[in-house]
């Protein structure tokens, strides 16, 4: 059965090496007759979530008009959502963080989601990426249902495009496949 596969490439850099990887993982995932789109999130334009609470009072619409409501959007209609961020100080990015804490405003209408998280670091420490995972996590964590169906940790890549002569890249477009 095809499924809708969101990917939400949370690379500041287009072409770096968490970027690539999502691009794998849609290749494997279209090969695999799914429907992908790939958001890149540095293109959009996503402002901090103000703690205004408007969403609650207006029907999870957001007082903040950006591209936030298209990618709500699309969150709501997919099956699959992968989150995709390069570590930064132990974490996720702000792109990623953005886009997270803005779901406020849609939370509970974005249940049963199968989730793949994809994450690089140039440090290849055996905890580099834990907090980044839990962050991950703690966010489906939060959503009715969600499940958790694979994560790609690519370590020791720094420089843009450095991921491409790693077996990650491999692991990335093979995960895109098993969906």
């Amino acid at each position: 059965m095809s499924k809708k596969v969101l990917i939400l490439s949370g690379s500041p850099r287009r072409g770096g090496n968490s970027d690539l990887l999502c691009d794998e993982f849609l290749r494997g995932a279209r090969e695999s007759g799914h429907q992908a789109v790939k958001i890149f999130l540095r293109d959009k334009t996503v402002a901090p979530c103000s703690a205004c609470y408007f969403c609650t009072r207006n029907g999870g619409n957001c007082a903040i008009q950006d591209d936030m409501a298209e990618i709500l959007d699309n969150m709501q209609a997919a099956d699959v959502i992968v989150m995709a961020s390069p570590v930064y100080f132990y974490s996720i990015d702000a792109q990623m963080k953005a886009v997270i804490d803005r779901c406020v405003a849609r939370w509970t209408n974005i249940p049963g989601k199968e989730f793949y998280y994809i994450m690089t670091a140039a440090e290849d420490s055996e905890t580099v990426m834990d907090c980044t995972l839990a962050c991950f996590q703690g966010f489906a964590a939060c959503l009715d249902a969600s499940r958790e169906m694979g994560v790609l940790q690519a370590k020791g890549v720094y420089e843009a495009g450095a991921v491409r002569s790693t077996r990650y890249m491999k692991d990335a477009y093979e995960m895109g496949r098993r969906i």
